[in-house]
């Protein structure tokens, strides 16, 4: 083989990253490959976006389709994004023996048994690393060096943004709004920032682990996903106080045919591992049946990290092209029957609680509460009370922390506690995830 043509779809950060990476360590990847790798066509809507790449003109197209199309690509890489345009290109790139690495985690979590199908259906393979926690190699490590072993369990710092956010919040005692405000002057979080605070990149992310770790497809919708948003600079302090930091973490756990799957802030104990991964940096924790414990921890995002992870995929698919090899590593999914497994609903998961209400400054109060939690099977390991004055009438802090209970009674209690006269804002919950265990 003489040589592995490459066509580009978007410009955007990641793909000037991954266009930079085969220029300037081309014959470093020469080396490693056995080939030479060269970009041929590189797409973009806008074509005064050059971000300094210097290619010769002949390169640059605002087409899709004539990459696409193109007889001498033999690997199409999407960096678009988003559902539409990019699942019919991709489609279409397989249907035309191509094959495709893409970052795209939206579109695998929305598409990915379908792509995957289409892939194996064409000859052709479908590469993604980059689609979770950026220059972390954890796609390859579980399809690869975990092959010959059961995970238990993962919980995943993926979602820079949301990790700056925290971590500014604990080292700072900024407030929320203060802190997404700077990065997003920063350019770590967008100008809406709600796919990154809400939860929903860390989502399509967890999607895509469990796929490849469980070999079952999972719908996105029946993930229970919650953000930040919420989170206040007292949640922060107190959380802290108890020996916890609070993060945002992908969680997933195996108890026999079930997956424990969800996406929400937790509190986290200060030793363990994950506690310590901070600003844009992203961590997987993950437990093998063989292993054991092991960590991950890397730049999530950014330019050259991911479009390092980017070009990875487009070596491995170079060595496969040699090797006449193809599906080598077997798709996900490509046969997921018989797997026994199915997602836990989450009014069914067992955690502790910490919680943070905001009540009237009078005698009872604490009774009453401890009356609905009590009723509802949920007992209170310690109470923090801060603020109380001489007079009455003002509003106060109440902090919680529960025994272990179920999700379930912990809702119904949520709700009856809200509805007291005597509670001013809705209780924040925060669920604590004393099982990690990295011994």
């Amino acid at each position: 083989m003489k040589h592995v043509n490459v066509g580009i779809l978007g410009l955007g950060t990641v793909g000037t990253g991954a266009a930079k990476i085969l220029k300037k360590n081309a014959a470093l990847i020469t080396k490693r490959t056995g080939c030479p790798i060269r970009l041929k066509k590189a797409a973009d809507v806008d074509r005064s976006r050059t971000r300094g790449l210097s290619l010769p003109e002949c390169v640059y197209t605002n087409d899709a389709a004539s990459v696409i199309s193109d007889p001498e690509i033999d690997i199409v890489v999407e960096l678009i994004g988003g559902l539409e345009p990019a699942r019919s290109l991709v489609l279409q790139a397989l249907k035309n023996g191509k094959h495709v690495v893409t970052a795209n985690k939206a579109l695998l979590s929305h598409h990915g048994a379908e792509l995957y199908a289409a892939a194996a259906r064409h000859g052709v393979e479908i590469a993604f690393e980059a689609s979770v926690a950026g220059g972390i190699p954890i796609i390859r490590t579980i399809r690869e060096g975990f092959a010959p072993d059961r995970i238990l369990k993962f919980y995943g710092i993926l979602n820079g943004t949301s990790n700056y956010i925290l971590s500014r919040m604990t080292d700072e005692g900024a407030d929320f709004a203060t802190v997404l405000r700077d990065a997003q002057d920063k350019g770590y979080a967008e100008a809406d920032p709600a796919f990154d605070i809400e939860g929903i990149d860390t989502l399509h992310k967890l999607c895509i682990l469990i796929e490849l770790g469980y070999g079952i497809r999972v719908d996105y919708r029946k993930i229970y996903t919650e953000g930040i948003s919420r989170i206040t600079s007292l949640d922060i302090e107190h959380a802290r106080e108890l020996g916890y930091r609070i993060k945002l973490l992908a969680i997933c756990r195996r108890a026999g045919s079930l997956i424990d799957a969800r996406v929400h802030p937790t509190l986290v104990p200060e030793q363990h591992m994950l506690a310590q991964v901070h600003r844009t940096f992203n961590a997987i924790f993950l437990e093998t049946a063989d292993v054991g414990p092991t960590m991950f921890y890397g730049r999530g995002a950014g330019m050259l990290p991911t479009g390092s992870a980017v070009v990875a995929d487009i070596m491995a698919i170079a060595r496969t092209m040699r090797s006449a090899c193809t599906h080598r590593v077997p798709l996900p999914l490509a046969d997921a029957s018989g797997s026994g497994l199915r997602l836990q609903p989450v009014k069914d998961i067992q955690s502790r609680y910490y919680l943070r209400l905001s009540v009237d400054d009078r005698p009872g109060v604490l009774s009453r509460i401890a009356g609905v939690l009590g009723r509802n099977r949920i007992s209170i390991s310690s109470v923090i009370q801060k603020g109380r004055t001489s007079r009455g009438g003002a509003t106060v802090p109440i902090f919680m922390l529960t025994h272990e209970a179920r999700e379930s009674d912990m809702q119904n209690a949520m709700r009856q506690i809200n509805r007291l006269a005597l509670v001013r804002q809705k209780t924040m919950l925060i669920r604590i995830a004393d099982e990690i265990s990295g011994e």
